[in-house]
């Protein structure tokens, strides 16, 4: 398949190409539905969807395994230029009938987080166990885990977390043979406390729903992933995420994105751009940042510190906070946080 092949071209060459990154950094996608427009804050129209695939075929992207991007970020191996990685979330049977012959056709490779109790239970929207391990034994597919029954995971405790991995792992186990190592949290949402619960668990890493660019500054156990729907399917839209670049910061505040008793809301949201930010840190007073309830919102630079205070408080669910600096070459910087908010 494509992917293998530039994969394998990329490392027999070394990164000393022009337009190679020196770390690890990626852009992930994720999708829920296909061609459902029942559900437009989950679905891709189709023909959002094929301009996509176009854009990633025509593209100077190379679309490659989640786990193999994973495995580049943990090793701290740098990976090509524009690398893309593409998720899918729920298992919805709108995947197997619409999205996956459009993605075999394009030999573009994927990961599928599945919740394992809605498949148990053979509900009439999910796939069954039998055609996720069909799926899973295909070229290019991998299969990640989005607990047992798709809570707020935020909301639970330390051993009901335990539960929820301990129950669908065994599933997966029973029916595909093997546990999924890649987590995804449902809905996005995670604490500190939940964070810490899915590393004991053994994953490797485990992803949110904020936007951002995987690098080797942001949580392991809290990767950004840029949502596709109706609403942000458009091709313009899709262009802008995928010419995203990591922001290497440090020192981010609040650490904990869990809003709850005791925590500051609005929050005092802040971090540092660190050196190997490289060109960026001379171009910090063109960052503009922005809150889902307020549009842009103040932000104060102090050297390479950047401080964001919001006029009034996220209201109660998710909030989310993004940072994006033009990198001078028609691509921008990002960086985002979601937050809960009980």
């Amino acid at each position: 398949m494509r992917w293998f092949f530039v994969s394998i071209l990329f490392w027999l060459v070394g990164v000393g190409s022009a337009g190679a990154v020196a770390t690890p950094e990626a852009v992930i996608l994720m999708y829920h539905r296909f061609g459902e427009g029942a559900y437009p804050s989950t679905n891709i129209r189709l023909e959002q969807f094929e301009a996509h695939l176009a854009e990633l075929q025509s593209g100077p992207y190379t679309v490659l395994p989640l786990p193999e991007i994973v495995s580049a970020l943990v090793e701290g191996r740098p990976l090509p230029p524009r690398t893309v990685g593409i998720t899918i979330d729920d298992a919805h049977a709108s995947l197997l009938r619409e999205g996956w012959p459009r993605l075999k056709a394009a030999g573009l490779p994927f990961t599928l987080f599945v919740a394992s109790e809605p498949v148990e239970k053979g509900l009439p929207d999910y796939m069954s166990w039998a055609e996720i391990a069909a799926l899973a034994d295909e070229p290019g597919v991998d299969i990640g885990s989005q607990s047992h029954s798709h809570p707020h995971m935020a909301d639970l405790s330390a051993a009901q977390v335990a539960d929820e991995i301990a129950r669908s792992q065994a599933l997966f186990t029973e029916h595909l043979g093997r546990a999924p190592s890649l987590f995804a949290y449902p809905y996005g949402e995670a604490s500190s406390a939940t964070m810490a619960a899915i590393e004991a668990a053994g994953f490797e890493v485990a992803f949110g729903q904020h936007s951002g660019v995987v690098g080797v500054t942001e949580p392991r156990f809290y990767l950004p992933r840029f949502a596709l729907n109706e609403s942000y399917g458009d091709p313009e839209r899709v262009r802008l995420a995928l010419s995203a670049r990591a922001l290497a910061v440090g020192e981010l505040t609040p650490e904990d994105p869990y809003l709850g008793p005791g925590a500051d809301n609005p929050p005092l949201f802040g971090f540092t751009v660190l050196e190997q930010a490289g060109p960026a840190l001379a171009r910090l007073e063109h960052m503009a940042c922005y809150a889902s309830h307020l549009g842009q919102v103040e932000r104060q630079l102090i050297g390479p510190r950047v401080e964001v205070r919001l006029a009034t408080p996220f209201p109660s669910g998710r909030g989310r906070i993004n940072c994006t600096l033009p990198d001078g070459r028609g691509g921008w910087y990002w960086l985002g946080r979601q937050f809960v908010i009980p």
